[in-house]
């Protein structure tokens, strides 16, 4: 009597599932710069970082696929098969966050992702801006600003931190955007407002130049209003006299 085995497969089982099974029995999995298992890579604007694909447990030759994000990664022939090997040079702040996977082409679900996390310093947008409000207006001051790890902001006014005045100054911040608000601004809010952004030591500065006009005068709407139509019936009344003036002499 012949043995069987303990693993079977019902005859109507779908080659990929088959293909998993061998692949479970034999330990079939990829490792990248020696991870098994997804990671993140630390790197820098600049040096070119290297990704290393490998098979490992492959009882055959297996084809391998690398996607930056969603795309696909154009490899060469000698670059597929058992072992590829990228190059990201160079390394710029738009690749921080990105993510490269290399899969196995016959079992995609076969792979290993690396987050590239790229460390820079505060980089800020703009030149120093000089702005005029009127008197009792609202102003906003934005200052856009990217860097790895997140920037921390702080407010200036003349050089000296700057006093949050209950009701009428708000700061807003995002990973990306601090602002500061100014409600019904005054005489004494006249200055240099500084946005300050700080990470990993290094710090950024832009400056804000607020000079605060006098308020201009505001005529009611209706008694520019009444003013028209008055002018209006005494112009109109005049032609009428005049009118019957001339009809008279006649």
């Amino acid at each position: 009597m012949v043995q069987r085995s303990s693993l079977t497969v019902p005859c109507e089982a779908p080659v990929l599932t088959l293909w998993f099974l061998a692949c479970a029995a034999t330990g079939l999995e990829l490792s990248v710069n020696g991870h098994t298992a997804d990671f993140s890579l630390s790197a820098q604007p600049g040096p070119p970082v290297s990704l290393s694909c490998i098979t490992q447990n492959s009882i055959q030759d297996e084809e391998l696929l690398w996607y930056r994000g969603n795309g696909k990664v154009d490899l060469k022939d000698g670059n597929k098969v058992n072992i590829s090997n990228i190059c990201i040079s160079p390394v710029t702040e738009s690749d921080n966050g990105v993510i490269f996977t290399c899969k196995l082409v016959r079992n995609t679900s076969v792979q290993v992702s690396v987050t590239l996390d790229v460390k820079f310093p505060p980089q800020l947008t703009g030149e120093e801006e000089s702005l005029q409000i009127e008197e009792g207006k609202d102003v906003t001051l934005s200052c856009n600003a990217k860097s790895n790890p997140q920037a921390q902001a702080a407010w200036y006014k003349n050089n000296s931190t700057l006093t949050l005045q209950q009701n009428r100054y708000h700061v807003y911040q995002t990973s990306e955007v601090f602002q500061l608000s100014i409600k019904k601004v005054q005489k004494s809010d006249n200055g240099t407002y500084t946005c300050a952004v700080e990470s990993s030591g290094i710090e950024r500065r832009k400056d804000f130049h607020l000079t605060v006009e006098d308020k201009k005068p505001v005529f009611p709407k209706e008694a520019i209003i009444a003013a028209v139509v008055v002018v209006t019936l005494t112009v109109l009344f005049g032609i009428v006299a005049r009118k019957d003036k001339i009809c008279k002499v006649w």
